[in-house]
């Protein structure tokens, strides 16, 4: 079995320190074989925040990181470096890879970078670049869970929270589906949730899912939700058995001061 752990949104720099603390304690009781953090790494792109978040990453002492930035990664204020160095911060504390991939026997992670510097905070994704995973999917095999990862969401439940959908979402998500993905995974609005995209996006005939994160270990919590994380857990299936992916919220409980896994879902996934 293969264990992905999912966190967004840390947003360094407004971190609460027994959050943080209770974030490692739970990746180190998990021991996952992949953490993907999508994005929003820090709150305002600052040196030391981009430090804080490395050595927090360090100290998780995963076999695998995905990164990709979130808007709050290119500096708001320093209008220089916004300008010709949007994203100097961020490869500094994390390499000069801005959409990263995994590819492993059972496992397929795309990253998918839908900042962009003169959007503020809105995302997008481009033509070429739906092109591009959607021809990496299609090289994907039988027993890979297929994972794509933007920041902005993909897919959005509210009608108030349609200003933040990612620009090209739904036209990705159609692609992607089509070309053989599994899940998409986001952050960005705070609000954790999973949902069924063929009923929400149009056009979406193959059987793919968009699982949302809220702020993992910042005190910007929103919606009345807790900081949250998600986890997958998948086994690749023999031949004749079907393809199912487990899917989990842990929130962290304030009384407890530690993570619990409070929503659990068995996602029947496509051929």
């Amino acid at each position: 079995m293969s264990l992905l752990l999912h966190i967004s949104d840390p947003h360094f720099g407004t971190e609460q320190q027994p959050v943080v603390d209770a974030l490692r304690q739970l990746t180190h009781e998990l021991h996952p074989d992949v953490v993907v953090l999508s994005g929003d790494i820090t709150q305002r792109a600052r040196s030391a925040q981009f430090a804080a978040a490395r050595a927090f990453c360090d100290s998780l002492g995963v076999p695998h990181l995905l990164t990709l930035p979130g808007n709050h990664d290119i500096p708001l204020y320093n209008l220089w470096a916004r300008l010709f160095d949007p994203y100097g911060g961020y490869r500094a504390a994390f390499g000069r890879e801005l959409e990263p991939e995994l590819d492993l026997d059972d496992l397929l992670v795309l990253c998918v970078n839908t900042t962009r510097p003169n959007r503020h905070k809105d995302g997008e994704v481009s033509r070429s670049q739906i092109e591009r995973v959607s021809q990496r999917l299609q090289k994907a095999r039988r027993e890979q869970l297929r994972v794509v990862v933007t920041h902005q969401p993909a897919c959005v439940m509210r009608e108030e929270d349609e200003k933040d959908r990612l620009h090209g979402g739904h036209r990705a998500v159609q692609a992607w589906s089509k070309a053989g993905a599994d899940l998409v995974l986001g952050g960005h609005i705070h609000l954790p949730y999973m949902t069924d995209l063929c009923a929400r996006v149009k056009g979406t005939e193959r059987p793919m899912f968009c699982l949302q994160a809220g702020t993992a270990v910042s005190h910007r919590v929103r919606f009345n939700t807790p900081n949250s994380v998600n986890v997958l857990r998948w086994s690749a299936p023999l031949a004749g058995q079907p393809r199912e992916c487990k899917a989990q919220r842990w929130d962290f409980d304030l009384a407890d001061g530690r993570f619990e896994c409070t929503h659990d879902h068995e996602l029947k996934l496509a051929e």
